[in-house]
């Protein structure tokens, strides 16, 4: 079993590649998009995974909410939700020791995505009724780990965007819940809003801790944040405790 990978903090610049402070001369770009473009050019992770042949910055949210929460640790199988451009599913065939011949990694995204070493991507909507079928056959076995990176897209609407986003967040931990292992892992993305009492109650309900994190590479200006369940109780075991419950 291959070590996890672990972040480091970003590099300044990396060698032979661009510094940091460049700016984007005036074109028909909106001033907007001007900005966006800056920051990102600008931005230390997004640099040091072009140094570290990273596809996106997103793997350092994933390191480092490991390096803390250890959750790939020992991993045998995984499953990436929303996984282009693949960057949590390149840490992840890594922790497997994946390989083309010996799949351990599943991902889904209705976007393209590359081809990776060691991950079966099948391009489709999760929210599509066949996509879990799809996942666990070309996974082979019940995951450890379900990582989701979903988002909605945007509409500019805080409230909207966040139930939006929240509703994929939901349809991913029922997934996890019916698939993984005993004693597995689910992290997903969430956005700050409010409404996320009944998919906590869920999650609490089917592992033995469910917490918040912001990683550091998650920029502070954004309403992102994931929610990281440990430990999958199995099903099983929430039968008994529902039971119980009830009686």
């Amino acid at each position: 079993m291959a070590k996890p990978p672990t972040s480091k903090t970003p590099v300044r610049s990396s060698p032979g590649g661009r510094k940091l402070g460049q700016k984007v001369k005036k074109s028909k770009l909106k001033a907007s998009s001007r900005r966006w473009l800056e920051r990102h050019l600008n931005d230390p992770y997004v640099q040091r995974s072009k140094h570290d042949g990273y596809r996106s910055r997103a793997v350092y949210k994933l390191l480092e909410i490991d390096e803390k929460h250890q959750i790939l640790k020992g991993a045998k199988r995984i499953i990436d939700l929303g996984a282009a451009p693949g960057g949590w599913s390149q840490i992840s065939a890594r922790v497997t020791d994946s390989t083309d011949t010996d799949p351990k990694v599943a991902a889904i995204d209705f976007l393209e995505m590359d081809p990776l070493p060691g991950v079966r991507f099948i391009q489709m909507d999760f929210l599509d009724d066949a996509a879990p079928d799809k996942l666990m056959e070309a996974l082979g076995g019940a995951p450890d780990v379900v990582l989701s990176d979903m988002a909605a897209p945007t509409t500019g609407h805080s409230r909207t965007d966040h139930l939006r986003t929240m509703y994929l967040c939901e349809v991913a931990a029922h997934f996890a819940v019916d698939v993984l292992r005993p004693g597995g892992h689910f992290l997903a993305k969430t956005f700050q809003g409010g409404a996320e009492r009944d998919l906590l109650t869920f999650l609490k309900q089917n592992f033995k801790s469910v917490v918040h994190v912001k990683p550091p590479a998650s920029r502070a200006e954004s309403v992102e944040m994931f929610v990281l369940a440990k430990g999958f109780k199995g099903r099983k075991q929430v039968e008994r405790e529902e039971a119980a419950d009830l009686g």
